[in-house]
């Protein structure tokens, strides 16, 4: 997914995701972090085959790690695996996984160089898949759910800074576009895979599909593990604390605001299709592939739309079309308003990256290190605010009888206010 910026040709992007990386320096910040002149190592694989290494993991640690779960929620559900409110919370338990990842990944990958984090992260991904195959308890599930997170994290906080200095300059952001495709893909995949190995393997219904989903993952994870560069890519520059203006600093909360938003759909859009509406798991899986298609080219297109008019028109346009889904979502049950809303936000979800990193560079411009501290500081805010979403949306779902329209609507309000947020960013700028 191809992010622009008035400061660079292309940076690399995170999701729904995404969205992660500590405060000094991550994987999902602008592609001219790495060092243009880092020069290819000699004895490394070709670049494409990294890059094929580098989709992998962003599909297996949150494509299918993080978004696989929500067409799994009515099955757990009627299965009785687990209470309504209690999948929730599982659900959120990933999104505290990610938080700490995003915070002790970059530490992680200078330790045991990032070769072997991201090999270790791919395959703990996996083996998350295969334990939930198994309701031994609910400290289980959450621990094996909040694994999963930390891997997701750790894999996007080390894929870019990994791959991109293989790269030539002038590719980076094709590069990057090619690795994050992944979550889209994941979203895509899990939408498909989830119903037909639930058809196919009905006799074993969730333990199959579980570890139909680990075996893909291991698969990608085996394919992948000699593609991973060996060389330690050149880290970001530290320095001194870089002072940020009011406008950024109202951006970062505007992103905070964001990751609220964007929780709704990413965690209840196929249990209110399923449940909600009753209108079955398959829907549900129909809905969630068209959210995927969405996310597989919001990036694109929310940069092509910045182009023309500006990262700051693009993202509050991006804002009022998200909250106006989510309210579709609450308010309107036809079959084409969901298609529309689910395709809305699915787009937002990592295009929201593309706009945020491209907004700083606008209100920052010519200033890399500010820029990429900008960015640390934001994305460490989205996952933040997206593990305590988790939880707060968990807590209202419960406490509203398991009302899924009061949970879209908490939605659009998280974007109305990031967009007011925004909005007040422009006008300090």
């Amino acid at each position: 997914m191809t992010t622009r910026s008035p400061a660079s040709p292309a940076s690399p992007a995170s999701s729904a995701s995404s969205t992660t990386s500590t405060t000094s320096a991550s994987a999902t910040e602008p592609a001219d972090a790495a060092d243009a002149t880092t020069p290819a190592v000699p004895d490394a694989l070709p670049a494409p085959v990294a890059i094929f290494a580098g989709l992998s993991a962003s599909l297996v640690a949150i494509g299918l790690a993080r978004f696989a779960y929500t067409p799994l929620i009515p099955p757990l559900i009627e299965a009785h695996w687990f209470g309504a409110s209690d999948v929730v919370y599982l659900g959120a338990a990933n999104f505290a996984g990610y938080f700490a990842g995003a915070l002790s990944g970059r530490r992680l990958g200078a330790r045991f160089s990032h070769r072997a984090m991201l090999r270790w992260m791919m395959a703990l991904a996996a083996l998350s898949f295969a334990a939930c195959a198994w309701p031994v308890s609910l400290a289980w599930y959450f621990t094996w759910r909040l694994a999963s997170g930390f891997a997701g994290a750790v894999v996007m906080v080390l894929v870019a800074q990994t791959i991109l200095p293989m790269v030539a300059p002038a590719r980076r952001g094709l590069a990057s576009g090619a690795i994050f495709m992944g979550i889209g893909a994941g979203i895509v995949a899990s939408g498909t895979l989830v119903p037909l190995l639930m058809t196919q393997f009905s006799r074993y219904g969730l333990a199959a599909t579980w570890l139909g989903l680990a075996a893909l993952s291991a698969l990608l994870t085996g394919l992948t593990w000699r593609a991973w560069p060996a060389h330690a890519p050149v880290a970001a520059t530290g320095g001194a604390k870089v002072p940020m203006p009011a406008a950024v600093r109202l951006l970062y909360a505007a992103y905070a605001a964001v990751a609220v938003g964007l929780l709704g759909a990413a965690v209840f859009l196929v249990d209110y299709v399923a449940r909600g509406l009753a209108r079955g798991t398959g829907a549900g899986a129909l809905y969630w592939i068209v959210y995927g298609a969405g996310a597989l080219s919001g990036p694109v297109l929310y940069g092509l739309v910045a182009d023309r008019i500006g990262f700051g028109r693009a993202l509050r346009g991006g804002l009022a079309l998200s909250g106006a889904a989510a309210l579709a979502l609450a308010f309107m049950d036809h079959p084409a308003a969901l298609a529309v809303a689910s395709a809305l936000l699915g787009a937002f979800t990592p295009g929201v990256v593309t706009l945020m990193i491209g907004r700083l560079h606008e209100l920052l411009p010519g200033d890399s290190h500010a820029q990429h501290a900008a960015w640390g500081h934001s994305t460490t805010m989205f996952a933040l605010f997206q593990a305590l979403a988790g939880y707060a949306f968990s807590f209202l779902f419960a406490h509203s009888g398991g009302r899924h329209h009061v949970v879209f609507v908490a939605s659009a309000l998280a974007f109305g206010a990031a967009l007011l947020l925004e909005a007040a960013s422009a006008r300090r700028r």
